[in-house]
């Protein structure tokens, strides 16, 4: 997949068979729209084209942004639309000067001169222009004039697509992985970076990872305990001899582990953190970026008595983890 950052280079795009949107989560709802896209493509030899925006148009038309949760960072959104075989995305910066452009410049100036496209795939809702007056009914009277033929998103496929990422957001909120996950189609994930903390689980002999959180914007799960998968992008080397053969292996660390997210009111309860505890792994990896894929919750954070409660309980928390994973 080519992604492309600047929409005053894009390439002339091959039959561009294309349609729009945030597509935030990518989850199985969106993946109705992608798949009929690569079927309309493949029938007359064309390329998929998504357009997405960035910052999300919310955060520039609407005043109320300061609760905007995306589930999807635009790094994670990339990377899953690549995974599905998309031929471009191209994300266009969405700023005061594009919202306000009029309907007809919008067609006109952006979707025909930048893409010239055979079909354009979008939803019977769609709005764009300046104060949202351009719909599809404005793209329908333009097809002919344009030479494109233009295809109905159904309403129930976008309201299916709504109802799932509201379901999704407060699924992840409420610690329902399961259920996030089910209509996500994949495991919920999200990438940190590892910085110092006050070393407590070393000495409680279960060192964590003290994860920052790098863009605000992305939802995070509610305070509990979790089963994960933990991605540090670390590589191990190994040695494997068959015969007279000796063969370096080399894999990269996709490791199980148990997560933390709260206030640890055992200990001090005053700042909200979030620490994984990696099992099987005892490498310094301070600065570097990891990515968590969330399984399962497992419970609730609890104020122990003692330090001796919460080591207790955390062998308990491992050992679930471990079914779990």
């Amino acid at each position: 997949m080519q992604v492309h950052y600047e929409i005053d280079k894009l390439p002339p795009f091959r039959n561009a068979v294309l349609t729009i949107g945030t597509f935030d989560g990518v989850h199985m709802g969106h993946r109705q729209i992608i798949e009929k896209l690569k079927a309309e493509a493949s029938k007359i030899e064309g390329e998929t084209v998504i357009i997405t925006f960035h910052p999300h148009p919310r955060k520039i038309v609407s005043s109320a942004i300061l609760g905007i949760r995306l589930i999807n960072t635009l790094e994670e959104k990339i990377e899953l639309l690549r995974s599905m075989g998309i031929d471009h995305l191209v994300v266009v910066p969405f700023t005061d000067a594009f919202a306000n452009q009029l309907a007809n410049e919008y067609i006109e100036n952006f979707l025909i001169q930048r893409f010239h496209p055979h079909t354009i795939i979008i939803g019977y809702d769609h709005r764009f222009g300046r104060n949202r007056e351009g719909d599809y009914k404005l793209l329908e009277e333009k097809a002919g004039e344009y030479n494109y033929q233009l295809q109905e998103i159904p309403k129930h496929i976008l309201e299916d697509i709504a109802i799932s990422s509201t379901n999704i957001r407060q699924a992840i909120l409420n610690r329902d992985i399961i259920t996030a996950n089910k209509l996500l189609g994949y495991d919920f994930f999200f990438s940190g970076e590892v910085v110092h903390g006050d070393k407590l689980g070393r000495k409680l002999g279960y060192p964590t990872a003290n994860l920052k959180i790098l863009d605000d914007e992305k939802i995070i799960p509610g305070d509990g305990i979790y089963a994960v998968y933990v991605f540090t992008g670390n590589q191990k080397s190994a040695i494997e001899k068959k015969g007279n053969t000796t063969t370096h292996i080399t894999t990269k660390y996709l490791s199980g582990g148990m997560m933390s997210i709260g206030f640890r009111p055992t200990v001090d309860g005053k700042k909200r953190v979030i620490e994984v505890n990696i099992f099987d792994f005892n490498e310094e990896i301070y600065g570097q970026t990891v990515k968590v894929f969330v399984k399962q919750y497992l419970r609730e954070e609890v104020k122990f008595n003692n330090v001796e409660e919460l080591v207790a309980q955390m062998g308990i928390d491992k050992k679930n983890s471990l079914a779990i994973l």
